[in-house]
């Protein structure tokens, strides 16, 4: 018949080298009686209930078992207890050995450890004293933060969210992504799984959480509410600033723009939904060569005198300072309610509020400080930009796109609505031309006065 070796498991017969030992009897059937060697009965199986099951399939097949070094006279009835012996031995084993194994790792869960393989955004570590440990991995744990923060504004879907962070280098599919915001081992908490009657444990972790407990319950109310964020958002808006804006220049249709998966990454293209034209653009790309154009742009010399006198009426300073003043008032407001919120926990922690209502104060602060610090960052935005500003000569007054990069999604949009891109070259590839206006033709021109880049639109 042959010799078969192998190193699988013996706690089922899925082996690849017992199926080809089947299939070599089964192409014996009908022939004379085989025997099937081997040393010991826990080589044959470490399961008792598919052990007798396949004697069953062997017998049927006109071959027996044997082992060697304990060997079965199945023709004697009493020989059945030594079988049903040799076969319980090595499954208890396996029993006993999965156990400790189980107990092993549920005493370094409880003692905070993440036992295993470390999840994505962590590495498996050991310490100098021999502990193994998960660490940080950047840059996929930068990834993962930004990731909740995202899921925490509910401005995306979670899918629209994973897209964002695979176009940044994150690499986790659809199931993947749904079981790692889920996770709360990312907020520092290691679960003890139930066992029998007891409840899941929750204990801090020893590793680095790399989002807080608060940011995480947020997202987890967030995946909760029937509700879901709906559309394309401001942050997908980014990667397609144009969308909307430039033309077929094959079929004339509007080009629209979506994300492409390829085997290491991802990649944006502005393309054609028309009928069977399948033209597309590498959206990096266009989004660069309109940049570069539009920054070129600068303001007729007439016309620098002209901004300076409306920058003076708006009176830029004076709103300078009443967003400072409005900074200052946001920032004892957040203050205001880090303070109730201590105070809160002080009195949970001594018993003196019930925790449904340190529940209902915790949702009133998450809300509240949310809302604050959303308010503080556009201001700190706006701030940015007036300081960027108020050092500007008369060689930056003239260059008044040359900021266009810093400026959010909808300050952008407002100013491709005003300059639009023109076609793009099926040849180059290239922006032919940016389209102004009657009234901003007037005003603006090209560096080096190389008119050819602009046309104009009554």
């Amino acid at each position: 018949m042959g010799i078969y070796r192998e190193d699988f498991s013996a706690k089922s017969f899925n082996r690849p080298e017992w199926k080809k030992l089947i299939a070599a009897i089964k192409g014996n059937k009908g022939k004379k009686p085989e025997n099937i060697l081997f040393v010991k009965w826990d080589r044959f199986s470490r399961n008792i209930e598919y052990a007798y099951e396949m004697i069953g399939i062997l017998r049927n097949l006109n071959t027996q078992a044997v082992a060697i070094d304990q060997p079965i006279d199945f023709d004697i009835p009493e020989s059945s207890v030594m079988l049903a012996v040799y076969l319980s031995i090595p499954e208890a084993e396996n029993n006993r050995r999965a156990l400790n194994t189980s107990n092993g790792m549920r005493r370094a869960r409880q003692a905070g450890r993440y036992p295993g393989k470390a999840p994505l955004g962590y590495i498996n570590q050991i310490s100098p004293d021999g502990k193994k440990f998960i660490a940080p991995k950047h840059p996929e744990a930068d990834l993962i933060i930004w990731s909740f923060q995202q899921l925490a504004k509910r401005s995306f879907t979670i899918e629209e969210v994973r897209r964002m962070a695979c176009t940044k280098g994150l690499k986790c599919g659809k199931s993947n992504f749904w079981k790692l915001i889920r996770n709360p081992a990312y907020c520092g908490i290691v679960t003890v799984p139930p066992r029998g009657s007891e409840e899941m444990e929750f204990v801090k972790a020893l590793h680095k959480p790399l989002i807080s407990e608060e940011l995480f319950n947020e997202v987890q109310a967030s995946i909760k509410r029937k509700t879901r964020p709906k559309g394309k958002t401001n942050e997908l808006k980014k990667i397609f600033p144009l969308r909307g804006y430039l033309t077929c220049p094959l079929c004339g249709r509007k080009l629209t723009g979506s994300v492409s998966k390829g085997s290491s990454n991802s990649y944006p293209y502005y393309h054609c939904l028309g009928g069977k034209c399948k033209a597309r653009f590498n959206a990096d790309r266009v989004n660069s060569l309109y940049n570069e154009k539009l920054e070129k742009l600068v303001l007729k010399q007439g016309a620098m005198e002209l901004l300076k006198l409306i920058l003076k009426d708006v009176n830029v300073s004076e709103q300078q300072s009443e967003y400072l003043r409005e900074r200052r008032l946001l920032l004892d407001k957040i203050d205001e309610q880090e303070i109730l919120m201590t105070k809160a926990r002080k009195l949970y922690i001594n018993d003196k509020i019930e925790f449904e209502d340190f529940s209902e104060l915790k949702k009133e602060y998450n809300l509240a400080s949310k809302g604050l610090k959303e308010d503080l960052d556009r201001i700190n935005v706006r701030l940015h930009l007036y300081d960027k500003y108020s050092y500007m000569e008369d060689e930056s007054y003239l260059n008044i796109f040359s900021r266009y990069r810093d400026f959010d999604i909808g300050d952008q949009r407002k100013i491709i609505n005003l300059i639009m891109p023109g076609n793009i070259n099926t040849k180059t590839r290239d922006l032919d031309s940016l389209v102004l206006n009657n009234i901003l033709s007037k005003i603006l021109t090209i560096e080096n006065n190389q008119f050819a880049a602009l046309s104009a639109q009554p």
